[in-house]
């Protein structure tokens, strides 16, 4: 082939050949450059004569490739021609399968939370709570029997107090049930309902002013609901996308924004008159009533794990409720072993019904009962009694606080909601105290 700028005629000759040789060899060549690029041509116009046996000629400008590798390369075009769309589209679905199915396996969080969902009501936790159910029945019969006794050989006070600590507790269980029934947001509003009553409770109780209305409207109708409903929010956010937390802003609500706000709008009434009283009281009312009882529901948007480190499959509804039972019976022990053996009260003029060996007594019998209920929670054995103890340890200082409350009020109880038995603040009060340390125990060590 003649380089740019040069005739054929100017091409060095390729052989030994000199003279008259030269032009031979510049007509041969000027011969087979035509029948090269007439080649050429016959080969862009039909590619199928690439897989033919390779020429003789000796001309490397006409030589074809070893190998057959030409060859392969023709052909590929007719396979993807063969295949058509579909194969395409097939291998499409099987990468998007395979990515979907590797960032499951790269999210444990994502496996847990859909396990847990599952898992809403498991065996376990039904197990637990028809337990307490029979446990109930059992104890109405007991009550029926102790009634029909003779006032000599039975305290009548003693069976009447009972008679209405049981009536409190079917009403408490009934309404548990109702919650969990109507799935994780079911029970955050059931526990928005609960606490906004006891924040009632509390109010009322309290000495108020006129300045102080426009707070106590911020307090139970916006704050209240906007603690909870964030809560739902991340309930919701979470059962879909587990990476998601709202903890960051429920969690300083309150106890930040709220002890700002309340003072704030009380001073703008323009009222001073024991200004302080009044604005500690309403914000006290919204730590107690609201702000802590409000991290119990939050127990269900935890992703938890056991200690070591594998995911808890088991129902996070069943953890809530052995909060609730372990914080009840602390009560019921702590009681029961102070009339039993209680001999030093721990403060008279507050409750003359609390001493220090029912105290001791019920936080050591409510950890054995809390171990053997393990199996319903991510907690070894003795995590299980531990954390129990710390309930009934907290229980003790919620119902003491509150019971000081009352006899600075001058009352007995904090309303007559619950038929029988007071308020609904003295029922939750240990609760009250329990829900929040027992919440980031958990959160810190267990998820």
């Amino acid at each position: 082939v003649a380089p740019e700028g040069l005739s054929a005629d100017q091409v060095p000759p390729t052989g030994s050949d000199s003279g008259d040789s030269s032009g031979a060899g510049g007509d041969e060549s000027s011969s087979m450059l035509d029948s090269a690029e007439d080649g050429d041509l016959t080969r862009d116009a039909n590619p199928k004569l690439d897989s033919g046996a390779p020429s003789s000629s000796s001309d490397p400008a006409v030589a074809l490739p070893e190998n057959g590798n030409d060859t392969n390369n023709a052909s590929e075009p007719a396979e993807e021609d063969r295949s058509g769309p579909n194969a395409t589209d097939q291998n499409s679905v099987s990468d998007s399968d395979q990515a979907t199915t590797s960032e499951d396996e790269a999210n444990p969080a994502a496996q847990t939370n859909a396990a847990s969902k599952a898992n809403w009501f498991n065996f376990s936790t039904n197990t637990l709570m028809g337990a307490v159910l029979v446990v109930l029945a059992i104890a109405s019969l007991v009550g029926r029997y102790l009634r029909r006794q003779p006032t000599e050989y039975v305290n009548p006070a003693l069976v009447r107090r009972f008679r209405q600590r049981l009536n409190a507790w079917w009403l408490m269980f009934s309404i548990l049930v109702f919650g969990f029934v109507l799935q994780p947001i079911g029970t955050v509003v059931l526990f928005g309902f609960v606490s906004f009553w006891a924040l009632r409770e509390f109010i009322t109780m309290t000495p108020t002013r006129r300045g102080d209305h426009r707070a106590l409207f911020w307090a139970l109708i916006v704050i209240t609901p906007v603690q909870y409903l964030l809560i739902a929010l991340e309930t919701t956010i979470r059962w879909n996308s587990p990476q998601t937390s709202l903890y960051g802003i429920y969690s300083v609500l309150i106890p930040v924004y709220s002890a700002l706000l309340i003072p704030a709008r009380v001073a703008i009434s323009g009222d001073s008159k024991r200004f302080l009283e009044r604005s500690a009281q309403i914000t006290f009312g919204l730590i107690i009533c609201v702000y802590s009882l409000s991290f119990a529901p939050a127990l269900v948007n935890l992703d938890l794990r056991h200690s070591d480190g594998t995911p808890f499959t088991g129902s996070r509804a069943g953890v809530l409720f052995f909060l609730v039972l372990v914080s009840q019976l602390s009560e019921i022990l702590q009681w029961t072993w102070s009339q039993l053996v209680g001999k030093r009260r721990i403060a008279p003029e507050v409750s003359s019904s609390r001493t220090w060996e029912g105290f001791a007594g019920g936080t050591l019998s409510t950890g054995m009962i809390g171990a053997s209920l393990f199996w319903v929670t991510p907690f070894s054995f003795w995590e299980a009694a531990c954390l129990s103890m710390v309930i009934s340890t907290m229980g003790m200082f919620g119902g003491m606080t509150m019971s000081a409350i009352k006899r600075d009020r001058g009352v007995n109880d904090y309303g007559s909601l619950v038929l029988g038995h007071a308020g609904v603040l003295d029922r939750i009060d240990s609760l009250c105290f329990a829900a929040p340390v027992f919440y980031h125990l958990t959160r810190f060590y267990f998820t």
